[in-house]
C-alpha cells in the first residue's frame, strides 16, 4: 500500500492504493489506522479523550485525472484554511510508501 496524505487541525486526508486483489476492506484499514495513529498521538500528547471520529468518509478515484484532480485539491486545503500562503509550506503533508 501506498498513500499521500495531509493532516489538517480537525481532519485527515489519507490517499491509499491497496497492491493485492486480496487487500482486506477499507473499514478494516481505517479502523486499525485509526487505532495504530491514536495510540501513538495520546502516548505522545498525555491526552486521553477520544481522537477520531467513528466514520470516515471514502471517495473512489477512478481515474489518474481525477486522483491528481483530488489531490491538488486536497493539497491546498492548508492555504484555503488560511494556515499557509503556499501548499509547499505546510509541514504535514507527504507520502508513504510501504513497498
Amino acid at each position: 500500500m501506498c498513500g499521500s496524505y495531509v493532516v489538517m487541525p480537525d481532519h485527515v486526508h489519507v490517499f491509499i492504493t491497496p497492491f493485492l486483489s486480496d487487500a482486506k476492506p477499507l473499514s478494516a484499514v481505517m479502523a486499525k489506522w485509526k487505532e495504530w495513529t491514536s495510540k501513538r498521538i495520546l502516548r505522545l500528547t498525555g491526552t486521553a479523550a477520544p481522537l477520531w471520529q467513528p466514520e470516515f468518509f471514502d471517495h473512489v478515484l477512478r481515474s489518474e485525472d481525477a486522483g491528481t484532480a483530488k489531490w491538488n485539491y486536497v493539497r491546498e486545503n492548508p492555504v484555503r484554511a488560511g494556515l499557509v500562503a503556499r501548499a509547499e509550506d505546510w509541514p504535514y503533508t507527504g507520502h508513504i510508501d510501504f513497498e
